[in-house]
């Protein structure tokens, strides 16, 4: 190539030179973004170690034994199925056979002195060894009954035994063939006086001309005096029977012996004892007095209240004996009926001397 020729095609290059440095300027490539998320840092402290909630305690003193098919029995099944209800939440221990005054003093010390929330003692005949008690344990919840007596740290239950008396006294009068019934009674006081007289008086409310025999053994486990009371009773023509306590199950022995003779319980029923005998029976619901003392003292509140058991608040029941319930006359039944009705309601009211 000559030198005229290399001049022209570098002029020929110089433009595209230009050209190219005048395009667009390439755009560098950013470098990514790194974004640092701060996580919390979490402590995980040692849980500091939970108080085991506090076991309820409660000790039953009773005069006989826990299966006595009457007065003791029916408290001890009570706070038995409380003890169901609470589980572990709930101790519960029983003395029983503690009719002696002093024994039963000692035990309820005992009790107290161990700590225990609440001691039942359970029968009228504690009532002043429990207040004695009770002023050195003024922590300690204490209960008895029959009785209407409170203290600060005291609750005594009072059943109305008068009321399933009357029912069961209109069934007496209405069932008897021979027109003597009888009645054999522990002592003149506490639920079993009420239970008499409101027997007394359903027996006139049916047939006023139905002749009442009726003793007392003087003590609430005279099993054998009140057998051969019972017997008596039913040797001068008592074709049906009835009485209160411990004892009362010697009664419904003492009935079961003879043809032709009912009895009629309180306190709990006896059909199984005497399924050819038992006609019917007043039932006490512990269970609802249990609750509601353990309630109380959870609350602070140590005693110082009378728990009623009655046919309005379902603490007392009137239960047949489905083996003889037949034998009852539709329209005495229903008598006995409103009768109950009129005592829930307040018509009725029985009156006591």
């Amino acid at each position: 190539m000559n030198r005229k020729m290399l001049g022209f095609a570098l002029a020929l290059l110089v433009p595209l030179s230009a050209l190219a440095a005048c395009g667009p300027t390439p755009v560098p490539t950013a470098a990514p973004v790194v974004v640092t998320k701060e996580v919390p840092v979490v402590v995980t402290a040692t849980p500091a170690p939970t108080k085991p909630a506090k076991v309820f305690k409660v000790a039953l003193i009773l005069p006989s034994t826990m299966d006595d098919l009457a007065w003791s029995q029916s408290m001890y099944q009570g706070v038995k199925k409380v003890k169901e209800e609470m589980g572990p939440a709930m101790e519960f221990t029983v003395s029983e056979n503690l009719y002696k005054i002093v024994d039963a003093g000692a035990a309820i010390r005992d009790y107290a002195g161990k700590g225990y929330d609440l001691v039942i003692a359970h029968g009228s005949q504690y009532q002043t060894v429990v207040r004695d008690i009770a002023r050195e344990f003024p922590k300690t919840s204490f209960a008895y009954g029959t009785g209407f007596q409170t203290g600060p740290n005291i609750f005594a239950y009072d059943p109305q035994a008068q009321q399933g008396g009357y029912m069961l006294g209109m069934l007496a009068a209405g069932m008897t063939k021979s027109g003597k019934v009888g009645i054999v009674g522990p002592v003149k006081g506490g639920d079993a006086i009420k239970y008499n007289e409101g027997f007394k008086q359903g027996v006139a409310a049916i047939n006023p001309k139905v002749i009442v025999l009726e003793t007392y053994t003087g003590s609430f486990a005279e099993f054998v005096k009140a057998k051969e009371m019972a017997a008596t009773h039913m040797d001068a023509g008592a074709d049906v029977l009835t009485g209160t306590a411990q004892q009362s199950v010697s009664i419904t022995k003492a009935a079961a012996e003879r043809k032709g003779v009912y009895m009629l319980c309180s306190d709990m029923d006896q059909s199984k004892l005497a399924p050819d005998t038992v006609l019917a029976s007043q039932i006490y619901q512990w269970d609802e007095v249990v609750r509601r003392m353990i309630t109380l003292n959870k609350s602070g509140i140590l005693g110082g209240e009378r728990l009623v058991l009655d046919f309005s608040g379902g603490k007392l029941q009137l239960v047949y004996n489905p083996k003889l319930e037949g034998n009852i006359p539709k329209d005495l039944k229903d008598k006995v009926e409103k009768a109950k009705q009129d005592i829930i309601s307040g018509k009725l009211e029985i009156k006591l001397p």
